[in-house]
This record gives C-alpha cells, structure tokens and sequence, in this order.
C-alpha cells in the first residue's frame, strides 16, 4: 500500500536569532514530517521554539536555511506578498491571546477572512452563520469581543480560523489563558472542527493533558522534534 505523501515536509531547517551581540540557535537541522488529516500537538520547553516553528510553517517568518514543504508549495521561496496569499488561503491560525479585532463585530470578525479571500458571497455567509450557531454564539452575532468572555472569544477564534476550510490549522496555545474547563471545552471544539473540515492540525501547547487529545505527540527540545510515545 502506497504511503501518504506529507502535508508538511521540513528538512535542515535553520533559524537564528541576534540577541545583542550573540546569535541564538533556535533550531539546526531539524526535520519533520505531518501527514494529511493529522491533529499532531507539539510539547516543549518555553523558548525552544515551539511559536517559531508556527511562524515559520505559516510564512510570517524566514528560516536561515532548509526547506519547508506545505502541500508540495515550497513556501520559504515565494516572497513576502506570495506569503501573505498563501497564509490567507491555506492557513488558519488560532492564539492564545484570541487576536480578535476589537472594533468589528462578533459576525464581522468571522467573515472578514471570507472578504480578505474573495469569497464572501451568500452560500459562504450562510456558513458562517451556521457556525456561530454551531457554537453557541448565534445570539452574539452584534457583540463586540470585549462583550465576550474569554471562552466565547476563543470558541469565535476557533470558528474564524476554520471558516475559508483552510489546509492547515496553526494553533498557539488555544488553552493557554482560559481556566481548566473553559480550556476543555475549547480544546474539544477544536477537536470536532477538525474532524468536520477534516483538515490538519499543529497545536503548540505546556499541557501532556491538551496533548494528550492529539493523534500524535511531539517533543520540541535542543532543535530536535522527538516522537512521544503513548
């Protein structure tokens, strides 16, 4: 039987940073591979450049050196405004922080990355709209975000990053700043997206217990990406 070609291919990645006068080592020659449909959570140290490797996948950010390979686009060799439209279309990406524009709507939030890709129109609306209601959230349609709380502004984030049915989620921590409960049931509203667009995961997170709901475990430490086994 064939084997799945990777949604992601990394391979000699390397990235440095000044810090004053002495260069830092974020990662040499790390490789990785993430197939198709995969929710894989990424565990490790703070500043072992779980974030980078996120900013990196999704084009914000340029390696040194190597190649990341997203759905055969090589994507560290398209230049800044080629990025930026590959991000906008393949990639969604949820925060810890939420990272909601706070002078939109809760529906206008939503929608706006529809209007940054053309595809705004009345089916993709109706989606939308859909998913506010999916999330309990159809009844806060005119709220602003400060209106939210915490909980209400990730599920809104969850549903954003997921509604142009992009190739790959990047998610930073989602749990990161709601209390244990909230966190769970952000975490399980991740999970049925995933599920539903049948789309591909990386999650950042502290937590074995977060991670633990992935298909996959990874250890990011000493520029190395280690598998965690069960």
């Amino acid at each position: 039987m064939a084997t799945r070609a990777p949604l992601i291919r990394i391979r000699q990645l390397r990235k440095t940073y000044l810090e004053g006068d002495a260069t830092r080592c974020i990662f040499e020659h790390l490789d990785l591979d993430i197939h198709p449909g995969e929710f894989v959570a990424l565990l490790g140290r703070s500043g072992s450049g779980k974030s980078t490797l996120l900013n990196l996948l999704s084009g914000i950010d340029l390696p040194d050196a190597g190649e990341i390979r997203v759905d055969g686009q090589t994507i560290n060799t398209l230049d800044e405004q080629a990025r930026t439209r590959f991000r906008r279309r393949r990639v969604g990406f949820v925060f810890q922080f939420f990272n909601l524009i706070p002078t939109l709507t809760v529906e206008e939030n939503l929608l706006l990355p529809l209007e940054l890709n053309g595809m705004n129109d009345a089916e993709q609306r109706r989606r939308a709209t859909l998913m506010l209601d999916q999330v309990g959230l159809g009844s806060r349609r005119s709220s602003y975000p400060e209106q939210l709380s915490g909980g209400e502004q990730q599920r809104l984030a969850c549903i954003r990053a997921l509604v142009h049915r992009p190739l790959l989620l990047l998610a930073d921590e989602p749990t990161g700043n709601l209390d244990d409960e909230t966190g769970a049931q952000v975490l399980a509203l991740l999970l049925k997206l995933h599920r539903e667009a049948a789309s591909t995961v990386l999650m950042v997170t502290h937590s074995r217990e977060v991670a633990e709901q992935a298909d996959r475990l990874l250890y990011l430490e000493a520029s190395r990406v280690r598998e965690i086994a069960r």
